[in-house]
């Protein structure tokens, strides 16, 4: 009994001491007004472009350097500046720094430059209550406000954490706006538009600490749980189909794929459905929680990682939560696909053949090919089911993503050419980058012919574009002649930046979508916008060649 109590005891010790450190992980905070604050006891980092920060006045960030720093000071710092890309100065020991972001943006890069801004906030983050000012057009806040929550991971469980008090550090950011039109610092951001930042921010730290989870952590059961929460939250109707049930209604995908594992698959479904809407939208996110690549099981090396794997539902999920909280207008339903690939007596076999929700056969020839499988009966439930005419997926779909486009940089792939436009302005717009990849059914998906089946869920040819003969498995599930608007994302290099995830995607999905929002900040975001041309215009004319 003794013994029996003792177990109990140290379960949940450790359930408490789990969810105190979840706790641990720094607030952010958006400011819309600046108090004082001493940099010795409340340091703070001034961050911008050369052209930018050369606009503001000592008096612009006097209240976060006084006294320790004076207007002499601050003056020299900035003009000493020289970005080679990046370049950082020292006010007060390491407690007040004014940073400078890379000068150069080229025509494929993001002109927020956001990859470097969140380098630069890490690197000088020094774990306590502290204030990180930036100086940029107001065209980049949104941008830069995600760059700063991808900078404060929530997810950790590191024992040595110096958070004995259980008080977190907040991280307050203030914006400094300048422009060209203009020789000082515009005025501050309005209520509407901190509010803004503070979802959006919120959505990329709850997908990349899902991303960042490991399956012990964040499994199935788990996932689902993060999904019925945010559900809650929005006030959004939850739909979850669910183990055999998948396999009685036909989603042999999710099925097949998730059957071995002791926690069973699923599809779950969020239905966000206001009053006066007339288009449907659904968001599909691969949520593989963990792949072993099955009987095709991957080797030592290439495993580790495999918990992200589920970047993309997870980026579905922030964004369903930042778009509903802003206002979508319309129809939005986040769909995810949820499943882990496992080895065990009841894994799907290469030869065996699977039907899928859409009614087509699938001889598999590759069990680490999975996720196309399960994407496929996502969107086929999308189209037939919730009778979405606009179909986003997003994936971490093949390693060929990142040979064709790189770690930075999604790949795109869409039967329309408006919303591939749309996409890559976007992803420019929000820092979430995109770049095309080619779509060309008539020549790429026969690398899926099958003897026995419709087709194999691995291609013949493996050096002929592979990314894109990904995508079009997926898409050949709607049809090739569907009149709808099909986009395919695979983001399996961008969902994660070394050892730490993202959140890729959040940003991404809702300036894509952001004319379906009443939310001001969502609308200039996107690109769709027909009052956003003019703007997108002069950008392009700022940027290298």
């Amino acid at each position: 009994m003794l013994l029996k109590l003792k177990s109990v005891l140290q379960i949940k010790s450790a359930d408490s001491l789990q969810c105190r450190k979840a706790t641990m992980a720094a607030k952010i905070e958006f400011l819309n007004s600046l108090p004082p604050t001493d940099p010795q006891k409340h340091p703070v980092l001034i961050v911008g472009q050369t052209k930018h920060l050369s606009k503001l006045t000592f008096n612009d960030v006097r209240a976060k350097l006084e006294p320790r720093v004076t207007d002499q000071v601050f003056s020299s710092a900035i003009a000493s500046l020289h970005p080679s890309p990046t370049d950082s100065c020292p006010l007060y020991l390491n407690l007040a720094v004014v940073a400078a972001l890379p000068v150069k943006c080229s025509r494929h890069n993001t002109p927020s430059r956001v990859h470097a801004l969140t380098k630069l906030v890490k690197s000088s983050s020094v774990g306590v209550d502290e204030t990180i000012l930036i100086a940029c057009e107001r065209s980049d806040v949104y941008a830069s406000a995600c760059a700063v929550a991808r900078a404060y991971p929530l997810y950790s469980r590191k024992t040595s954490t110096n958070a004995a008090s259980g008080t977190p550090p907040t991280v307050s950011v203030y914006f400094l706006i300048v422009s060209d039109d203009s020789p000082s610092v515009e005025v501050p951001l309005l209520s509407s538009e901190i509010a803004c930042l503070q979802t959006v921010s919120y959505g990329v730290r709850l997908a990349a600490k899902i991303v960042d989870m490991p399956c012990n952590e964040m499994n199935v059961s788990h996932f689902l749980k993060e999904v019925k929460s945010i559900g809650d939250q929005v006030g959004a109707k939850l739909t979850v189909i669910r183990g055999e049930e998948l396999n009685e209604r036909g989603f042999g995908g999710i099925y097949g794929v998730g059957k071995a594992a002791a926690d069973p698959p699923a599809l779950a479904v969020l239905s966000h459905c206001p009053e006066g809407a007339t288009v449907d939208v659904a968001w599909v996110g691969k949520g593989i929680v963990y792949d072993t690549g099955g009987l095709s099981i991957k080797g030592k090396t290439a495993m580790p990682g495999m918990k992200r794997d589920c970047g993309g539902a997870a980026a579905v999920l922030g964004a369903f939560y930042t778009a509903v909280k802003q206002g979508f207008s319309q129809n939005l339903h986040a769909v995810f696909c949820m499943a882990e690939n496992s080895v065990g007596p009841l894994a799907t076999r290469p030869d065996d053949i699977h039907t899928l929700y859409s009614g087509r056969t699938v001889e598999i020839n590759n069990t680490d090919a999975e996720g196309r499988l399960v994407l496929s009966d996502g969107v086929s439930y999308a189209q037939k089911d919730l009778k979405a005419s606009i179909i986003i997926d997003m994936a971490t779909l093949t390693g060929a993503q990142g040979i064709s486009t790189g770690k930075y940089h999604g790949a795109i792939l869409t039967n329309s050419e408006d919303w591939e436009q749309i996409g890559v302005e976007a992803g420019k717009n929000c820092g979430d980058l995109l770049f095309p990849i080619p779509f060309c059914p008539e020549l790429h998906f026969s690398e899926f012919a099958s003897a026995v089946a419709d087709m194999k869920n691995s291609v013949a040819d493996r050096n002929n574009a592979q990314a894109s003969c990904a995508g079009l498995f997926v898409a050949s599930n709607l049809g090739f002649d569907w009149n709808g608007t099909w986009v395919h994302i695979d983001m399996a290099y961008p969902v994660h930046s070394g050892e730490r995830a993202t959140g890729y995607g959040v940003a991404l999905l809702t300036a894509m979508c952001g004319h379906f929002s009443t939310d001001a900040t969502l609308l200039a975001l996107s690109p769709n916008n027909a009052s956003n041309e003019d703007e997108a215009k002069a950008r392009k004319k700022q940027r290298r060649n």
